[in-house]
């Protein structure tokens, strides 16, 4: 089983309009809902390959309840979110038919209090033993200590579980100092994280900070793979335009799958690249066009990276 962590699920609604203009009305030509947040994300494009994956995390209110019946519907998802008193955020993407660009809308999250806090702990700690791997994906909702993901972190290590951590900003710097399996910024979060803006530096600093194996997202130019085992750059066979809402959660689904298979690293980055680059043609995050990634998926270069740092 792969257990994915969202603290700070969503609601996620795409509206598609012909033409996004400030300061007019639209009419909306499309209106998708599907229950959100990274590690939702993750798990579906997960279950779609095939793996057992278990979702824990906040859900309240009336958004709470939508998200829970739609992930109810989704085969090879088991729900072991905890009811928290408010309501889960709601996540607004607008896609320009015209253009094909994507203005996102993220609301704050709920209140978390400590009791709610507490029960997700156990919870955590309950299903971690029959975990083969865990994502700990996404901000954290107002209430939520800032040092969250570093206990979840060790809690895993401890358990002698895999972790993977993708966040950004004061949760990500505490929480690789915690020493995670694997990290997956963009390029904007590394270099917050590091003070370097150049890629092959940033990932090495952030081993150097604590993560095992560094894998950044760096837009058009692929990811960057910093390990143990090696370096390597991955890149896809050609841009795709489209909706790139979720494609870096499907590039973790590509990596944790990966992981569970045992594959060697630039086999699961293929994966990643093949996967992320799919979300960008499918129309909602959390879905991928299988005809693309299986296109795709033999064609993504990967090359031993050889730049010095």
């Amino acid at each position: 089983m792969i257990l994915t962590v969202t603290l700070n699920t969503a609601l996620d609604l795409t509206y598609r309009v012909r033409s996004l203009r400030p300061h007019a009305s639209h009419r909306v030509s499309e209106v998708a809902e599907r229950p959100g947040g990274k590690g939702l994300n993750v798990a579906r494009v997960l279950a779609a390959l095939g793996h057992e994956v278990t979702v824990t995390g906040f859900a309240g209110g009336g958004t709470g309840h939508a998200v829970r019946d739609r992930l109810a519907d989704t085969p090879g998802v088991t729900d072991a979110l905890v009811p928290v008193a408010g309501a889960t955020r709601r996540t607004i993407a607008v896609v320009d038919e015209r253009s094909g660009d994507t203005t996102q809308l993220n609301e704050p999250g709920p209140q978390i209090r400590p009791t709610e806090w507490g029960a997700f702990l156990d919870r955590y700690d309950e299903l971690l033993p029959a975990a083969a791997v865990v994502a700990l994906c996404g901000s954290l909702p107002p209430g939520v200590p800032v040092g969250a993901y570093a206990n979840l972190v060790r809690a895993a290590r401890s358990a002698g579980v895999p972790v993977l951590l993708d966040t950004s900003g004061e949760p990500l710097r505490r929480g690789v100092a915690a020493r995670p399996d694997v990290i997956k910024p963009n390029a904007d979060e590394l270099a917050e994280l590091t003070g370097s803006h150049d890629p092959l530096r940033a990932t090495q600093e952030a081993r150097r900070r604590g993560a095992h194996a560094v894998v950044a997202s760096l837009g058009a130019q692929g990811l960057l793979a910093v390990t143990p085992e090696g370096r390597w750059r991955a890149l896809p066979p050609a841009r795709i335009h489209g909706n790139p809402t979720g494609a870096g959660d499907s590039a973790v689904a590509g990596l944790l799958s990966g992981l569970v298979e045992q594959l060697p690293w630039p086999d699961r980055l293929s994966r990643a690249i093949a996967l992320s680059t799919a979300t960008v043609r499918a129309p909602v995050a959390g879905e991928f066009d299988r005809a693309t990634y299986e296109e795709l998926l033999g064609r993504v270069t990967v090359a031993t990276e050889t730049s010095a740092a």
